[in-house]
This record gives C-alpha cells, structure tokens and sequence, in this order.
C-alpha cells in the first residue's frame, strides 16, 4: 500500500481465509527514493483532471514503471524468508487522482509486470468495479475493520477513525456486512503535509511540533470552515485531495499556518464525526484511532479538545494492532476476498447498488 503521503511502501504479508479469520505474518516499511517520491508530488499537483491523465502519459508511464519495479523488489525481500510462502499479492499502486463523480480513479501500477517479475498471481485495480455498480471507489478498508474488531473482541457498537492523507471512519454495530456505514469525512493529514512542503520544512509536521508552537489566526479559521461547508457536498462517499487547498493560509508564518491548518483539520473531522455518528443513532462510546495521522500529537489533542469530550478515543495499539500496517494489511485481505469473489464494498460504504467485489486478477508467468 502507497498511501497520499507518497514516501514509500507498507507492506504487510498475512494469512486469511477472507472472512472470519485473519493472521499477520510480517509488517515492514520500504522507503521510496527521492526521486520516486519527488515524481508523485508534482505529478499529483499537475493532475487535477481526466484530461491531464492524457496530457502527461509519457511520464505517468515512466513513473508506474519505477514504481512497479520497487514492489517488486519489496515482494523479492519478502519472498527471501522460509517462514512463509506468498500465494497472492494485494497491489493497490499510488493513486494520483480520484473523481468519483466521473467514474475515475487512477493508481499507477502495473499488475502484469508485478506479475511478471514476481511469479505470482497480482491482484490489482481494486477500485473501478465499484465505480462502475454506482459506488465512488473508496473507502474500502471497512470490511476490514469489521474484523479487526471482531478478532480483537471490541466491544460494540465501535466507531474506526482512520485519519491518513484523508480521514474516513468505519461504525460497526454488528457482524453483518450490510450494516458497515462508512465514508470519507474530509482532510487527514493531506494539507498539514502541503503547508510543510510549501515552506520546505519536510513532507510533514513530526508529531505535530511545528503546529503546537504556533498560534491559530482565528479569523482565518473561521472562514475557512465557513467556505467548507458551503461548497462540501453533504452526499459525497469518497473524497480526493484535490478536492482541498490550503490558499487560505496566504500571509501566515510556518508555524502560525500550521497551527490554523491543524485546527481546521481538526474541527472538520470532529464535526463530520458527531454528525455522522448522530445520523446512524447508535451510541457510541469510543472512537478507535488508526493511520498516520495518530501519531500527530497537535492534531490528536485538538480533535479531543473539539469533541468536548462527547466521545473517548483511543489507539488502535491498545488492541495489539499496529496501527501503521492497517491499510496494507487491508488490501492483502481485500485481495483474499477478491480471489475469492467475496464483496469488498457496500451500500453504505462506497455508495455501490449492491455489495461488489472488486480488483483485476493476473497471472503473467
């Protein structure tokens, strides 16, 4: 799994049979080179549309290459231990640009080649089948969380706050996958990383330090939220991070603008949470934190200060699940489910008709 951030790899081998039952075998990170992660960057500010897909081909096509052939070099590290043998392989690839209003969603990521050089079956394109049954593509890490919460015995009714580039949540109330309600509730960590990169302090706010000694301009905060709200469509399922810009933040310092952007973030999930959590009429009592977005301290304390103390949050660590690996993780269990034809989405998860299953299966050996 390559994640919004685009700084590398988590890569998660486990052991499953789709359903009930999961066991992770190993979690290991693999950093992309500078060059990889600069690509992706400014690949991902020039396309903001379809057309621009076509209009920069050439290099989407060196790129995926480079890309495809750095997993490969991840499956060969795994691939070296005797501990385990790998029937399958989840590639989800690096999305550079998501509208689900237009039936689109790219991954750069080539699953024959994967195929090629690996020797394996690679499933891969988990989010077009969705798409085309009237689903927006994403979230689809749910059907996961629902198992992770059913292995790991939490209590329910339990609500999954997973805050990467884009935060989503996941409430689960029972067992049955019908009942998953999930969607995207807007920016994670997407425009705190764009404000860091901006000013060329890093591709992030390490623990949330930069945030933390700046003070929030209010003024600009305010009509911030105001604009969201105003032009945030209340239906929507799945968001992308060109759907938010960060311009607002023009004239304020490094840290100033880090603490505004913070709070924004901050205010924005707290909200659409409650909201959420209000609609589906369940009482809720924890929110289990998970995703990189955890480990930003600043952020974290401003989300418990918004919510008022409305609802308890925890890490997903608590559970014994390291809550950097989720999403890998996840998408080796969608690629279980998908060998086997299993639904990875759902009516209230992606928006789809129907529950679908998802994700294109290749043998090129």
């Amino acid at each position: 799994m390559s994640g919004t951030s685009g700084d590398g790899v988590d890569a998660s081998v486990i052991k499953s049979d789709g359903e009930g039952y999961y066991k992770v075998l190993i979690n290991k990170y693999f950093e992309y080179s500078d060059e990889i992660s600069q690509n992706i960057y400014r690949l991902k500010k020039n396309i903001n549309k379809i057309d621009d897909v076509k209009k920069f081909r050439l290099e989407i096509n060196d790129l995926e290459r480079k890309i495809t052939l750095f997993h490969s070099n991840v499956v060969s590290n795994f691939s070296k231990t005797k501990d385990f043998e790998i029937d399958l392989i989840g590639f989800h690839g690096q999305t550079i640009l998501h509208s689900p209003k237009n039936k689109y969603s790219k991954q750069l990521g080539n699953g024959s080649l994967l195929s090629q050089l690996s020797k394996k079956k690679v499933i891969y394109n988990f989010r077009q089948n969705d798409l085309l049954k009237g689903g927006e593509g994403a979230p689809l890490s749910p059907i996961f969380h629902q198992i992770i919460v059913k292995e790991k015995k939490i209590h329910l009714p339990v609500c999954i706050l997973n805050i990467g580039g884009i935060s989503n949540f996941t409430l689960i109330k029972d067992f049955k996958e019908e009942n998953l309600i999930s969607k995207d509730i807007g920016p994670g960590n997407c425009l705190i990383d764009e404000w860091m990169r901006r000013n060329k302090k890093g591709n992030y706010d390490k623990n949330g330090e930069t945030a933390s000694s700046g003070k929030t301009n209010e003024l600009t905060l305010n009509q911030a939220l105001e604009d969201f709200e105003n032009i945030t469509d209340k239906n929507i399922n799945s968001f992308d991070v060109n759907d938010f810009e960060i311009n607002f933040l023009r004239g304020l310092d490094l840290e100033d603008g880090a603490s505004t952007i913070t709070d924004f973030t901050a205010n924005i999930i707290v909200s659409k949470l409650l909201n959420e959590i209000e609609k589906s009429k369940q009482r809720i009592s924890k929110v289990i934190l998970c995703g990189g977005g955890r480990k930003n301290q600043t952020l974290i304390n401003r989300i418990k200060n918004h919510s008022r103390n409305k609802i308890k949050f925890e890490v997903i660590e608590d559970y014994g699940v390291d809550g950097d690996f989720v999403e890998s993780q996840a998408f080796a269990f969608l690629a279980i489910r998908s060998f086997l034809k299993l639904p990875i989405s759902f009516p209230n998860t992606t928006g789809c008709k129907l529950p679908s299953t998802g994700g294109i299966l290749v043998k090129n050996f």
